[in-house]
């Protein structure tokens, strides 16, 4: 059976990039990386990509007087490339609604916050200053809005005392590098279904257990 193709945009320094590929490297993965695109040329994750012998191209921003213009070339590459899916992992633009809406359903964003809890930036010192106790992270379909879409699945991390941004932003990306993987499996598998606003996978149990934190 043909695997997903798949491109991952990044801008930074491709943890995620580096889940990914480490999953897609088992024979039993269902999709495979063909193309990793950055839109900084200085883009740490380029080196993951080059390592695993993942071709790479750099889309600088800064050449293009208008989003526009960027995202044509975006879907240009990701057309010539035969990209079946496009996964955003620590992507820093704001991609128009024209890309998203031609990319609708072929198009996924991991976000670091329970959503739609803590759109945006800063995530982790956002919660933190909010005080909750559990904190997490989404991999969600992209939708013109920012962090929206049908939410593919989910990871509730416990925000312990003493914790600073740094430590609860490293043990959510542990999360991340966890559910990234396995929603890309689940598409690759055919499991997925959209129904208006949310995403329904197929064969997948629910999880039953209970996050209490402080614990009693």
């Amino acid at each position: 059976m043909a695997r997903l193709k798949l491109a991952v945009l990044i801008s930074g320094r491709g943890s995620n990039l580096q889940a990914l590929i480490d999953a897609a490297a088992a024979p039993d993965y269902p999709a495979e990386i063909v193309l990793v695109l950055s839109n900084r040329p200085q883009a740490q994750g380029l080196a993951h990509a080059a390592a695993a012998g993942i071709p790479t191209t750099v889309v600088d921003h800064k050449r293009f007087a208008e989003r526009a213009l960027f995202d044509a070339e975006l879907d240009r590459l990701l057309r010539g490339h035969g990209i079946e899916l496009v996964c955003l992992a620590g992507f820093m633009r704001l991609l128009t609604d024209a890309f998203v809406e031609a990319w609708t359903d072929r198009m996924i964003n991991i976000h670091p916050s329970l959503l739609p809890a803590f759109k945006g930036l800063d995530t982790h010192a956002r919660a933190l200053a909010a005080g909750v106790r559990v904190a997490g992270c989404t991999v969600h379909f992209v939708r013109p809005e920012m962090d929206e879409g049908p939410i593919l699945i989910q990871a509730a991390v416990p925000v312990l005392p003493g914790d600073d941004a740094a430590a609860l932003a490293a043990r959510v990306l542990a999360a991340e590098h966890r559910c990234y993987p396995q929603a890309v499996r689940w598409i690759a598998e055919g499991r997925v279904r959209i129904d208006g606003s949310r995403a329904l996978i197929d064969g997948v149990a629910p999880a039953h257990h209970i996050l209490i934190n402080p614990g009693a």
